[in-house]
């Protein structure tokens, strides 16, 4: 990364540290993707069960391989044989100890915007598991809340839709159509602006571009 960019990053993320401590998250900036793989497996107890969805970010930091290859129960929804064990397998994140996820984007003033198709994603951000915790790189972090919106609207969905068979506008044009098409993975927009119980969301932040 150039010098410049890598200075930004670090000054736009002493603000949105400082804003998200305000909304009663834990949040934590990591210079690099190798910094923040160590300081996402401290905020994780090994021995915990843990599972994630839509994890792209934590899976580039290796966050993923590291808790597979680790002393955790994990919950791998990939590693399902069928529909039926993927669909309990993502059920059961929602009781684990720990749920590891992405940001689709976050604004400056700390508020967190997740898009979802199926919805087990936002369900377990929002009530389960005992402790959360978001890899975002900061390429997700934009100036307004309505920012976040259009960003997960308009780039984190149609990108992320490019991944997946089932056709859409989106996956067509590259664009938001605003659809209800059946496979459509905008059905759950989560805007998290606040913590409870305190410290619950646990954000680590990396000054790289990571995931879409």
């Amino acid at each position: 990364m150039v010098e410049p960019k890598k200075k930004y990053y670090e000054k736009r993320a002493q603000l949105l540290l400082k804003n998200l401590h305000n909304r009663h998250f834990e949040a934590y900036y990591c210079e690099t993707a190798a910094q923040a793989l160590e300081k996402a497996l401290e905020l994780i107890p090994e021995g915990a069960t843990v599972g994630w969805g839509g994890a792209m970010s934590a899976e580039q930091i290796g966050l993923i391989a590291s808790l597979n290859a680790g002393n955790y129960n994990t919950i791998d929804r990939d590693k399902a044989t069928t529909p039926a064990e993927r669909e309990k397998a993502m059920k059961q994140c929602l009781m684990a100890d720990v749920f590891v996820a992405g940001a689709n984007a976050l604004s400056i003033d700390g508020q967190m915007v997740s898009i979802d198709g199926n919805g087990n994603r936002v369900a377990a951000i929002v009530y389960g598991p005992d402790s959360v915790v978001i890899v975002a790189g900061m390429n997700k972090v934009v100036d307004s809340l309505d920012d976040a919106l259009r960003r997960a609207r308009t780039v984190a969905a149609p990108s992320n839709k490019q991944r997946f068979a089932v056709q859409t506008p989106c996956e067509v044009t590259g664009t938001c159509a605003d659809c209800k098409s059946d496979g459509c993975i905008c059905n759950q927009i989560l805007i998290t602006r606040n913590c409870k119980p305190a410290g619950r969301i646990k954000f680590v932040i990396v000054g790289e571009e990571l995931g879409l």
